[in-house]
């Protein structure tokens, strides 16, 4: 199953808890002025790559604790990030994964591929990157709108419980 993505970054600590792999996907239809991926928006950019060559670069660094998706938006290619996210859970490992829509906007779509992806996430950072919300002093996030969200807490109890509040 094939994925465009602009790259990989292979030991990021800043993507979420833990020692993590980063995907960034390529293609955005948020824009979002201050991004801090601008070159992740063009969906003709990046290369492709396939769900099965990341899950060998993963198999050899035993020190990851999960992937976090990012972006561009990992919400355009939602079929075979659902994939890849199955397979990391296989291993015994968690799946962060950083969207422009909103848990709500994601829901009300009603979108299949989205869904099965939904039910892959064990925290979803949320929210467009808003420039006059930036602070740096957020855990996980670059504004103060978006949000850090238990999606494990969310299946359970349909409930939105933030990991973060700071």
């Amino acid at each position: 199953m094939k994925l465009q993505i602009a790259g990989i970054a292979d030991d990021s600590v800043v993507d979420g808890d833990g020692v993590r792999l980063t995907v960034f996907t390529q293609g955005c239809p948020h824009h979002c002025p201050g991004c801090q991926n601008p070159e992740t928006h063009d969906f003709h950019g990046g290369h492709e790559t396939t769900v099965e060559a990341i899950l060998t670069q993963i198999d050899k660094n035993p020190l990851l604790s999960g992937i976090t998706f990012s972006g561009g938006e990992p919400f355009m290619q939602p079929a075979p990030l659902a994939r890849l996210a199955r397979e990391i859970h296989r291993r015994g490992m968690d799946v962060w994964c950083y969207t422009g829509f909103t848990l709500e906007e994601l829901n009300a779509r009603r979108n299949p591929a989205a869904d099965a992806l939904l039910r892959e996430i064990d925290v979803l950072v949320d929210g467009k990157f808003r420039e006059e919300l930036r602070d740096l002093t957020l855990h996980f996030r670059g504004s103060s709108n978006q949000r850090v969200i238990d999606m494990n807490n969310w299946r359970k109890t349909g409930q939105i419980r933030l990991l973060y509040t700071d």
